[in-house]
């Protein structure tokens, strides 16, 4: 029974990029992760965001790499939670908020 460790985005290519962008260009696209936020509060609410975050952040104070950024921490704890098809869903409208802002991205 030799099973691969997977992480929770590893199953879609294209939220693994979003991730791994998200990752590498932290300055660069907290501007979309800030925009991402404001969308979901619009149909969720601020509040909720914020009492979901104080549930999922780390005691320790955070040791992964998107805890630095509160923005990019919401950012991607929210996509972590969400179902399947609201990730693959997100992920594209990213890549294709990026493309439409003329950032050029690497396949």
């Amino acid at each position: 029974m030799s099973e691969e460790f997977k992480r929770w985005y590893d199953f879609d290519p294209l939220l693994l990029k979003v991730i791994n962008l998200l990752k590498d260009y932290q300055d660069e696209l907290r501007e979309q992760a800030a925009l991402f936020l404001e969308n979901v509060e619009k149909k969720v609410s601020k509040e909720a965001i914020e009492r979901f975050y104080k549930l999922s952040r780390p005691l320790n104070g955070g040791l992964r790499w998107y805890d630095k950024d509160p923005v990019i921490s919401r950012t991607v704890e929210l996509l972590r939670v969400v179902p399947v098809d609201i990730q693959k869903q997100v992920a594209k409208n990213f890549i294709d908020a990026l493309k439409e802002n003329g950032i050029i991205l690497e396949d």
